[in-house]
């Protein structure tokens, strides 16, 4: 398990590989200035997909970018 440190740097470096380090700041400033409710977003992200269809295509996803995928059994 990794520390909370630990997840804040990997969050961040993840949001600087992919919107650049410019647009991370501005997505950060976005959700510290506007209230902000994950668990709803989640919600309404992808109403119509279940969590296994969900678990499949982010596998599927990251297998087709090189990233290892670890399966629990």
């Amino acid at each position: 398990m990794n520390t909370d440190t630990e997840i804040r740097s990997m969050g961040i470096k993840a949001l600087s590989d992919v919107l650049g380090d410019v647009q991370a700041e501005r997505f950060i400033a976005l959700i510290l200035r506007e209230p902000f409710d994950y668990t709803e977003w989640q919600k309404s992200l992808w109403p119509n997909s279940g969590v296994k269809d969900l678990s499949k295509k982010a596998m599927e996803f990251r297998h087709g970018h090189g990233t290892k995928v670890r399966t629990v059994s």
